[in-house]
């Protein structure tokens, strides 16, 4: 039967070896520039979602709220929206119409005369079948 080292006390220190039995690692720079490139590349890529969010107007300069629509008319809808804009600006607002199916039934567009902020509008809408909700797709200053 064979005994370990360990057994018969030759096992003197641990089987991989002590810190001091291998050589220094080398200096490099390696690790400083992987990690400088990695930083360059964040930057730069939160800087590019930054823009692309300030782009797709992540702050709009107008703002649009429905406030009620009535569905009781078969061939209408009436969308009461209210709208808040530079007050030296035109605005126009696409309303729209839809279906139980989420289908566009009617669409309109608005234009907000400058000259008020804030605007609340009552506007009916023609439908070609029954509406079942009425919206502000958009407002855009013109």
């Amino acid at each position: 039967m064979a005994t370990s080292e360990a057994e018969q006390g030759r096992f003197e220190g641990p089987v991989l070896g002590t810190p001091g039995d291998f050589p220094d690692r080398p200096q490099s720079r390696g690790r400083f520039v992987v990690h400088g490139v990695i930083a360059i590349l964040c930057a730069v890529l939160a800087g590019g979602w930054g823009y692309v969010m300030w782009a797709s107007k992540g702050n709009p300069e107008v703002i649009d709220q429905v406030v009620a629509f009535d569905t009781r008319r078969a061939d209408s809808v009436e969308i009461v929206f209210e709208v808040i804009k530079p007050s030296d600006r035109v605005a126009r607002c696409r309303l729209r119409a839809m279906d139980v199916g989420h289908v566009e039934v009617g669409s309109r567009e608005v234009d907000i005369p400058a000259g008020e902020g804030y605007v609340r509008l009552t506007e009916r809408l023609e439908t070609s079948a029954q509406a079942t909700s009425g919206d502000v797709e958009y407002c855009h200053l013109v």
